[in-house]
């Protein structure tokens, strides 16, 4: 039985900085690789709770643009675990949710096999407007901005956009902090939230490293101690309780109603 989120204010965009597999497994004395495998189990019941409580969009940060330091044994693992993941019964169930999937970050760097297979998820559920779920691979928030940066300066120099286009607002997020033209250059561009409301980082770690470092300016973080395989759907839901007695002022001094930050089209 799902619990009651009755009087909770449930937020619009949830983001969630994948963290602490690795030490999980260590703890249990398993080999850390099976930690990624525990915390793939943990977003899907995530990821499905979420939606069922009426998140609309969701973003999942499971591979930095730094993480390719790691060994190579780690990242062929997540590479095939990526793979497996992205297609078959996830697959099914994104779109039996009605759930449009969106890659945010490079694709140029994966293998062949999973490049295809992102650009495959995101062609078969684009169609979808019910749900949201951005996977962050290759993901980093300083090549985000360096590759919306060469992409305006691109269309400017073909005399595609005016340099003012940068400045000009397109709506609101909560009626407070503009969107503005640039955002069209972003991995988020187009989304009805591209901005979080709440940023969660699993694994006690109290930073963003870099994470949407555009979108989440106003967003509201949470740090839970929990690793990524052990938090739960209820964990979750304690997250939004606390969310919900933020007092979100943007910078001024009266209390934001809740809800309304669609962008205008």
């Amino acid at each position: 039985m799902t619990p009651s989120t009755e009087g909770l204010i449930i937020p619009n965009h949830i983001a969630i900085i994948c963290d602490g597999n690795r030490r999980w497994a260590k703890k249990r004395g398993l080999p850390s690789l099976m930690g990624h495998k525990y915390g793939f189990d943990a977003l899907n019941k995530l990821i499905k709770y979420a939606r069922e409580i009426g998140v609309h969009t969701m973003t999942l940060w499971g591979f930095s643009t730094e993480n390719w330091n790691r060994s190579k044994e780690e990242v062929d693992y997540l590479m095939k675990l990526f793979e497996d993941n992205i297609v078959g019964e996830n697959l099914e169930e994104a779109k039996k949710s009605e759930a449009k999937i969106i890659h945010l970050g490079r694709k140029d760097r994966f293998p062949e096999s999973l490049r295809r297979k992102l650009i495959q998820v995101e062609e078969e559920t684009k169609k979808f407007t019910k749900h949201i779920l951005n996977m962050a691979l290759d993901y980093g928030g300083h090549d985000e901005l360096l590759r919306a940066v060469k992409s305006f300066v691109e269309d400017h120099d073909n005399n595609e956009v005016s340099i003012d286009k940068i400045y000009e607002e397109n709506g609101k997020y909560q009626d407070k902090y503009p969107y503005f033209g640039f955002t069209q250059y972003l991995d988020t561009a187009n989304q009805p939230y591209p901005y979080p409301d709440l940023v969660i980082r699993t694994g006690g770690e109290q930073r963003l490293s870099g994470f949407l470092p555009w979108q989440a300016a106003y967003s509201e973080l949470y740090f839970p101690k929990l690793f990524l395989p052990e938090f739960t759907p209820n964990d979750l839901l304690d997250a939004i309780k606390d969310y919900s007695t933020r007092d979100r002022r943007f910078g001024g001094n009266t209390k934001a109603s809740p809800g309304d930050y669609s962008q205008k089209k």
